[in-house]
């Protein structure tokens, strides 16, 4: 794998569509709050944004898109259908009103949210078919696990694009991480930072000083490194600024070691297995 070295340099998925390293997150940003952070990171330089039905904003989203300025064809935007969404005919309709209220033609990316019991096999060919018809460039999936993963292989005809998954120091996924490297998934980290809950480690802060850097950018760039896509979150532009600011350093070898000893398998989100809300 190539290291990438600015904020414009893409990684190619399992389809041969290209997707930004690194992206923004809007989980909890509304109205003008989320219309302004897009508007300005897409300014900034950022080039992928990922949102969700369930996040209420796609239509900030959308007019953040088109305050920047940016040409949509520039622009990686990836969306989600929601758990009470799924089922084939459902999952469709809920396309539709998600790009209505982005005000997009397309997006580069739609994911399942999460994997539920019984429905996401009739979700995911609803997918295909979206992919098909050129309205989703890619198609992935979001928590799923190996065995939701083996299942949806096994049964139907397309192998997920991206696989975004609770991803941070403290749980690496390393059988999730190396199930989707054999099969051709890129992984995608969500919550990178662990909502906050690594910014004071000890270990990271000496690595961080080492570098010049801070301990996010620490851990965003180890992200990349390992081969992961990833997404902070932010409304403020000094870190929207600065979550970007990982491409003019290396971790060395050392560093790396040093920050795969901290994982616990430790969760700050819920299990995908145990996940059921909205299902019903």
């Amino acid at each position: 794998m190539s290291i990438p070295h600015t904020l414009s340099d893409t990684v190619t998925l399992n389809n041969g569509v290209n997707m930004p390293w690194l992206g923004l997150g809007v989980w909890q940003a509304r109205g003008q709050e989320v219309e302004e952070a897009v508007s300005t990171a897409l300014r900034f330089g950022y080039r992928s944004i990922d949102t969700a039905m369930i996040y209420g904003n796609e239509e900030g989203v959308g007019r953040g898109i088109r305050q920047s300025g940016v040409p949509r064809e520039e622009i990686f935007v990836t969306t989600k259908v929601w758990n009470r969404d799924q089922g084939y005919d459902k999952t469709l309709n809920a396309f539709d009103e998600s790009l209505a209220r982005l005000g997009l033609d397309y997006v580069d990316l739609y994911l399942i949210h999460w994997p539920g019991k019984d429905r996401y096999i009739d979700t995911w060919r609803a997918l295909e078919h979206l992919q098909k018809e050129g309205r989703a460039r890619a198609i992935g999936v979001c928590n799923f696990q190996v065995h939701h993963l083996q299942e949806l292989i096994q049964r139907t005809d397309t192998v997920p694009a991206v696989n975004q998954v609770e991803y941070h120091p403290r749980l690496a996924q390393k059988e999730l991480a190396a199930y989707c490297q054999q099969q051709g998934i890129r992984l995608e980290a969500w919550s990178p930072l662990m909502q906050g809950g690594l910014l004071n480690h000890s270990t990271l802060q000496k690595i961080a000083d080492r570098h010049g850097k801070s301990v996010a950018q620490i851990i965003l760039r180890w992200d990349i490194q390992n081969g992961v896509v990833t997404i902070p979150k932010s409304v403020k532009e000094h870190r929207i600024r600065s979550n970007a600011d990982i491409f003019d350093f290396t971790l060395s070898s050392e560093d790396m070691a040093l920050i795969d000893e901290l994982n616990r398998e430790e969760r700050i989100g819920p299990s995908p297995d145990e996940f059921m809300i909205d299902f019903n």
